[in-house]
């Protein structure tokens, strides 16, 4: 998907997420409303798939993601090094020690942006720092990283050596081709589409 089609479907989906965050009866919220709006219509909060990439395939430790799926997607595919957090479970007391520091990037992403965007804005409002979303989520992710398309011969140097890195790094990162998407990304808050992996050709011989 083109970045600008994000973007525009990002702007556009702002406001339906704030009204989407849950009320929240048991932590006090330290940023406004309008302090946090303001936030998210600066966009700093995306990770780009090229810059989560080469922060795994690096083993950067300064990253942590955070798959905030329910649990069922999670075991049909994550990424690597991700922990499950879902939705419904990010105001548990447990989490807060996760989700409350300063010594890694915490990094959330869903199947698309809606869900990861109001992980987001949910911690941003208790006033948890160091918290970013993973832009296009798991299917731009598969569609950049894990399956990048091509480009032409003729394509300017920059794209081409784009391209090289991210096939690289999908290889590096159990892609290759071994990924596709299950169903369409995210179409509402409530869409948890899951992800599944193409079965691998048998070898002659016999022997994810």
């Amino acid at each position: 998907m083109n970045p600008r089609v994000i973007l525009s479907i990002g702007i556009v989906g702002l406001g339906l997420i704030i009204a989407a965050v849950p009320q929240n009866t048991t932590h006090p919220y330290k940023l406004t409303a309008s302090q946090l709006l303001e936030e998210a219509k600066g966009r700093n909060q995306f990770f780009s798939p090229d810059e989560l990439a080469e922060k795994l395939v690096s083993k950067d430790p300064s990253v942590q993601l955070i798959d905030v799926r329910d649990q069922d997607d999670f075991e049909k595919f994550s990424l690597p090094g991700a922990i499950n957090i879902p939705l419904t479970d990010l105001l548990n007391e447990k989490w807060k020690e996760v989700l409350d520091q300063d010594l890694k990037a915490n990094i959330f992403y869903s199947n698309g942006s809606v869900e990861a965007n109001e992980a987001w804005m949910i911690t941003r409002q208790l006033g948890y720092n160091n918290l970013f979303v993973l832009e296009g989520g798991l299917n731009y992710w598969i569609e950049t990283i894990i399956n990048p398309q091509k480009p032409a011969a003729t394509s300017p140097n920059e794209e081409l050596a784009r391209y090289d890195f991210r096939q690289a790094a999908g290889s590096a990162l159990g892609g290759g081709g071994a990924v596709q998407l299950a169903v369409p990304a995210d179409q509402g808050a409530t869409a948890k589409p899951g992800l599944v992996k193409k079965p691998g050709k048998k070898k002659a011989s016999g022997g994810c």
